[in-house]
């Protein structure tokens, strides 16, 4: 399952103290029990809980590009990163693992946001480029991993669960009772409120972008409900359904395996 923390300091504050970032880590050590990982330079801290799929050995995250001026903390699965690998390394990119982790911190490298075109599975990551002091979070389509973040005390807070950011110091646990209207209403708030005053969850198809103190919040993907589309019979329609259901357990299948053959071997 794994699960991703992070402080990036909006404002010039002291480094992030690393006992922060744990507390924040051992509030979900429960989504990845076999190991944590801390980056930290004098902007940002990260980290990330693991569950130990894909490279048991040599997958620890934050991962880092080759000059590591780019690192990943990510929870998810990729399914087709087996596909974009070889058209990565054929533009010069070098890996040092076996993870769909890395394969996203270099297709960023190559597309910056607009890699997320072609990644095809479940995910919630973030991603720091230290050379223009940039954050990069995305959530997947269909919003199946979760990501919350907040503003708080002069920082950008953001994790898989809201109770790493309640253990930062000076965090409270306010309900908004306009949330909790659409809980009595919906059963759910809607991104990007969740139940609690000051805390936001990212959307699903949305990503956040920071740069220079300006952070933007972009979808993008999204269903086309426009009249314009081409009219098509129900045979039609039946054979693309089934066309995607077998592509989607192909490329399941086809990860599955992969990781199968790196375990054995």
């Amino acid at each position: 399952m794994c699960g991703i923390v992070g402080v990036l300091n909006l404002n010039d504050l002291p480094p992030v103290d690393p006992l922060v970032l744990r507390g924040m880590l051992a509030m979900i050590r429960h989504r990845g029990p076999d190991g944590f990982g801390i980056y930290r330079d004098p902007h940002i801290g990260m980290g990330n809980a693991r569950l130990s799929i894909i490279d048991l050995s040599g997958g620890d995250q934050p991962i880092g590009n080759e000059d590591g001026t780019l690192w990943i903390v990510y929870n998810g699965e990729v399914f087709n990163y087996v596909e974009l690998r070889p058209q990565l390394e054929a533009s010069g990119h070098r890996f040092s693992t076996q993870t769909d982790t890395e394969v996203i911190l270099h297709l960023y490298e190559e597309y910056g946001p607009e890699c997320l075109r072609f990644l095809n599975g479940q995910f919630a990551l973030a991603i720091w480029d230290q050379k223009n002091r940039s954050l990069f979070l995305a959530r997947d389509r269909a919003g199946i991993r979760p990501l919350f973040y907040s503003y708080h005390a002069g920082q950008l807070l953001f994790a898989s669960e809201v109770k790493s950011l309640l253990s930062v110091p000076g965090m409270r646990a306010e309900v908004e009772r306009g949330a909790l209207r659409e809980v009595f209403t919906n059963w759910s708030v809607q991104p990007p409120r969740t139940i609690f005053t000051g805390i936001s969850e990212l959307p699903p198809a949305h990503y956040l972008y920071y740069q220079e103190g300006q952070i933007e919040i972009v979808p993008y993907w999204g269903l086309d409900y426009s009249e314009d589309q081409p009219q098509r019979g129900e045979g039609e329609y039946l054979d693309e359904l089934e066309s995607l259901l077998i592509d989607a357990t192909r490329i399941r299948l086809r990860a599955d395996v992969s990781v199968g053959a790196y375990l054995s071997g």
